[in-house]
């Protein structure tokens, strides 16, 4: 028994010892994993709250638009960005405030919110800000930026759409030579896509659109 007692005493110094050495530490580090638990349980709680409410405001802004409620439509745009603007509500107000504004005949707040959503936006959403944007900007006769907006990568399901827009700013600009390759190169990217068995332009669309763009080369002299 007394040899037992020794053994364990000899235990509870070890433990002991080894507590002296690093307990200290481990409590930091437990405190440390705790606060990184409660850290992330409240940026969820954060989150699921901004979206929450930014899917309240953002509903109201789709009731506005139907209702063609200009004022009702800019304030809860307005909302979104200001208030919610991490928020995929956001993006999405912003595209739908910039079709309605076009509709209303405010280019200049339709422009704005188009920026503001292809800076903020990602992938096909972003393509389609950028693409609207340019379009906005072409009306403008703002050439530099419309075609800065078309610059860099872009989805496979938009390629095509980008180079048959940056083909009508490069026609606007009496740059005719460019403008046929950029619509050629619009035909040839439709073709990858039909090929891919993806993108926007499918079916009755894919016709029309190569109609369309065929014209254009044969304004332009053939393509010269």
């Amino acid at each position: 028994m007394a040899a037992y007692d020794l053994e364990e005493q000899e235990q509870l110094a070890e433990i002991k010892a080894w507590w002296k050495q690093y307990g200290n530490r481990l409590v930091n580090v437990a405190c440390i994993v705790a606060l990184a638990v409660l850290a992330w349980q409240g940026w969820n709680w954060y989150q699921r709250n901004q979206a929450g409410q930014a899917s309240v405001i953002y509903s109201a802004l789709q009731n506005a638009v139907q209702e063609k409620d200009t004022p009702r439509v800019k304030a809860a745009s307005g909302e979104l960005l200001e208030k919610f603007g991490g928020t995929p509500y956001a993006v999405l107000g912003a595209l739908t405030s910039a079709k309605a504004m076009i509709e209303a005949g405010d280019a200049q707040t339709a422009k704005a919110q188009l920026l503001w959503a292809a800076s903020h936006a990602r992938d096909e959403l972003r393509d389609l800000a950028r693409l609207r944007a340019a379009v906005v900007l072409l009306d403008e006769q703002d050439y530099d930026q419309a075609l800065a907006q078309l610059d860099g990568s872009s989805g496979a399901a938009f390629a095509a759409r980008f180079q048959d827009t940056r083909g009508d700013i490069l026609a606007a600009q009496g740059k005719k030579t460019e403008a046929a390759a950029a619509y050629r190169t619009a035909l040839s990217k439709l073709g990858e896509l039909e090929q891919s068995g993806g993108g926007e332009w499918q079916g009755e669309a894919n016709v029309i659109a190569r109609e369309l763009i065929g014209q254009k080369i044969d304004a332009l002299g053939g393509g010269l």
